[in-house]
């Protein structure tokens, strides 16, 4: 797999290597040894699976620690816009996203650390997604931030009439609303 760097560190792609011939396709989609000795040491405990339709924005949403969680995620049918947040308070990219398309052509993974917000947006009449999670789901420490708060700027590809969302990510508050989430000096991980 090949690593890439984004403009905010921890937040990595994987690009998978693809070895193709007359019968098809076969990639390594995950190696635990590979991805703990290239990425990040952590052992992930949990894959979730969704299937959501065009204009379907889910997020951005996090698990507050004890139960703080890292996700790697992918797109197995479908196009999504992909988002993660940084809302660590003190760190110097707080409050700034980055942001991918993850098809399943091109069959990128984005690996979203603790002390980030996550959400995507459905861009194919619909989208299977698929998310290995490193904390098991804890309803108590789940949290959000509003989708299409103005002062993250997440350029979200999508017309404004055709977003789809579920009651709850409607009412989610803005970042600056949220108070302490995380913090930048303490180690997640540890």
């Amino acid at each position: 797999m090949k690593v890439v760097e984004t403009a905010i560190p921890g937040v990595v792609l994987l690009e998978p290597v693809l070895h193709g011939d007359s019968r098809g396709y076969f990639f390594e989609s995950f190696s635990q040894r590979e991805f703990q000795d290239r990425v990040c040491r952590t052992t992930f405990v949990q894959d979730n699976e969704s299937m959501s339709r065009y204009g379907v924005v889910r997020g951005l949403h996090f698990q507050l620690p004890p139960h703080a969680q890292s996700k790697l995620v992918r797109v197995v049918r479908g196009r999504v816009w992909d988002v993660a947040v940084d809302i660590r308070h003190g760190s110097p990219t707080f409050g700034r996203h980055v942001a991918v398309e993850l098809t399943e052509e091109n069959r990128l993974q984005l690996f979203i650390p603790r002390g980030f917000a996550h959400g995507f947006a459905v861009l194919s009449p619909e989208a299977v997604f698929q998310y290995k999670c490193d904390a098991f789901y804890a309803p108590e420490s789940e949290g959000a931030v509003a989708w299409d708060d103005p002062a993250l700027a997440i350029p979200w590809p999508l017309p404004a009439d055709r977003v789809v969302l579920s009651d709850k990510d409607r009412s989610h508050p803005l970042l600056s609303q949220c108070g302490a989430l995380f913090d930048y000096h303490t180690d997640y991980y540890a």
